[in-house]
């Protein structure tokens, strides 16, 4: 267990870091912030998400803590680094939460002084909306926790990313490469939200609310998305989504031509595949 003497620090007071302080303030640690809105701290004070926090990156503050917790946009995650890591106390943590890893976890590990250590981390979970006001650590309880250690790491660092990850309420802990984490990125979850764009790019929905079901709301409920943050995420994992979008359109293409053919017989194969699978899920 981390000491809970340890000082947590996050930088990037969003959604997701939002919801890191909420979570790790419940469990007891001194949680700080920084962030540009003073906004986001005001309203992250009032709801005892955090103990204190600036909207500056001042020396003397971020030299207190002992982890440090990204929540930013990868390039503004390297920036900060590149510009700020001089602050950073001697032998501090530093983890993040960002979605691509590949282009960001070895260009950090490259720059970073040798006194401190990153190791890369991903939960798997969110909300459609954004902002401190939404963050709430429940968004965390037994969801999926990716942790990317690379052979920089030491394995004392390591256990305790992972131990941060199940202080949030994260469950499942795995370990995977960078490389790895961003070719089952570029599936479960970038994919899925370049189907549920492309949905929502088909046809003008204002008329179609009144005819809707679950099924439509449930396949597209991710379509409400930042797009800033994920145009970013999708180009820096351009290689990987390509493969996964070629993937999804040589299966849809199977299907286009069975239902063309009348092919009853390979659309039921395709059918009983999809329901043996989409049962994992449920165990």
């Amino acid at each position: 267990m981390l000491s809970k003497d340890k000082k947590i620090l996050i930088v990037g007071l969003g959604l997701m870091g939002g919801s890191y302080a909420d979570a790790l303030t419940k469990a007891g640690y001194e949680v700080g912030a920084i962030t540009r809105s003073q906004s986001s701290i005001d309203n992250a004070l009032s709801r005892g998400l955090i103990r204190h926090g600036m909207a500056d990156v001042d020396a003397g503050y971020v030299g207190q803590f002992d982890i440090v917790v990204f929540s930013l946009y990868p390039h503004t995650f390297i920036s900060w680094i590149e510009r700020y890591q001089q602050f950073l106390k001697p032998g501090a943590m530093l983890t993040d939460v960002t979605g691509v890893k590949g282009s960001v976890v070895y260009k950090v590990q490259s720059i970073l002084r040798p006194d401190v250590e990153f190791i890369g981390a991903h939960p798997m979970a969110g909300k459609e909306t954004s902002g401190v006001q939404n963050a709430s650590g429940d968004i965390f309880k037994g969801a999926n926790y990716i942790v990317t250690p690379t052979p920089e790491n030491k394995e004392s660092a390591i256990e305790d990313c992972e131990e941060l990850g199940r202080i949030i309420g994260c469950t499942r802990i795995s370990r995977l490469t960078p490389e790895h984490h961003d070719e089952m990125i570029g599936f479960l979850s970038q994919l899925t939200h370049c189907i549920a764009v492309s949905l929502m790019n088909c046809k003008d929905s204002k008329d179609l609310v009144r005819f809707t079901g679950d099924s439509f709301r449930d396949l597209t409920r991710i379509a409400n998305i930042n797009d800033e943050m994920w145009s970013e995420l999708f180009i820096m994992n351009k290689k990987e989504l390509l493969k996964q979008m070629e993937l999804f359109a040589g299966q849809f293409e199977k299907l286009k031509k069975a239902v063309e053919c009348e092919n009853v017989d390979e659309l039921r194969n395709m059918m009983r595949i999809s329901t043996k699978r989409r049962n994992y899920f449920n165990h």
